[in-house]
């Protein structure tokens, strides 16, 4: 299913996908049964940054599932949609059934990529369609593994695009369903989207709204009124957020000193980097490694 390395330059152990002997190379669906003889329990609760998609719906009993520090807990409906470079940590699946779909960013077209927004990583992480919409996803899991487990029928070539169109189907209706409150999700606007990708690229190089909107040719004040609309803060804090994600990505999942980390992020100093930090956090950034480590406070 997958190659595991620790990824000397981030510090946080990476997966990579492994297509099984035989299969179409980019995608694979397997029951969360199969997961479960096939990976020892504790290298599933280890941390883990995969380099490729993760979709998770059960069938019955429950999960809990760690994304980014955030713990989710799935039952059957909701769906998890882990994304390239978030970091995850799955709970006890002794008592969870379902479907676990793996895929490469690089498997599906580029007009479903666009479409299904799936290199945004903001997007929720966990996704509640109405009844409507879960009986039509089921639907296409169904379809999907059905032609998954049918290797052998149709010519390879033919058989993989057959699971490219299935998969599209699926992520497309996942990437716009109903929001739990039954109102349709916006469509993130241009400036926004944009802005996000700038500072998914460049957030170890500058944390000033000021250069962003240089770079991309808008006033601070446009980015600012975008990102208010398209994720309900202003732009400054949105970069921030970015940076203090990374850091305790890295402070929780690695042993590299605060030093080391500061200059990762593009700090000036480790006091720089721990003032900014405790400013956001309302902690140091060794007691943060500390409490989510679970080790008593120094």
């Amino acid at each position: 299913m997958v190659k595991k390395r620790h990824d000397a330059a981030r510090g946080i152990p990476e997966i990579f996908f492994a297509a099984p002997a035989g299969t179409p190379a980019g995608v694979e669906v397997l029951p969360l049964a199969d997961l479960r003889r096939r990976v020892p329990a504790e290298r599933l609760r280890a941390p883990q940054r995969p380099d490729f998609h993760h979709l998770i719906t059960l069938t019955g009993g429950a999960l809990s599932h760690t994304v980014d520090f955030t713990a989710y807990a799935l039952d059957p409906g909701p769906w998890l949609w882990v994304r390239p470079g978030q970091v995850q940590q799955w709970g006890d699946l002794s008592h969870a059934e379902g479907t676990l779909i793996l895929f490469r960013r690089d498997f599906l077209d580029p007009a479903t990529t666009d479409g299904a927004r799936l290199e945004d990583p903001h997007a929720p992480v966990l996704r509640c369609p109405l009844p409507a919409d879960a009986a039509a996803l089921r639907l296409a899991t169904e379809h999907l593994t059905a032609e998954f487990h049918a290797l052998g029928r149709l010519p390879l070539e033919v058989h993989t695009a057959a699971l490219r169109h299935l998969l599209a189907v699926l992520v497309l209706r996942l990437a716009h369903l109903t929001t739990p409150a039954g109102s349709p999700a916006p469509e993130p606007d241009a400036t926004y989207l944009r802005f996000r990708d700038a500072v998914e690229k460049d957030f170890t190089r500058t944390r000033r709204v000021e250069d962003y909107a240089q770079a991309l040719g808008y006033a601070p004040r446009t980015l600012s009124r975008a990102t208010l609309a398209g994720a309900g803060l202003g732009a400054k804090e949105f970069i921030d957020r970015r940076v203090v994600l990374e850091a305790k990505r890295l402070l929780a999942h690695s042993d590299r000193t605060a030093a080391r980390i500061a200059h990762q992020l593009g700090f000036s100093s480790a006091t720089h980097f721990s003032k900014y930090f405790n400013q956001r956090t309302g902690q140091t950034p060794i007691a943060f490694r500390d409490t989510v480590r679970g080790h008593p406070a120094r």
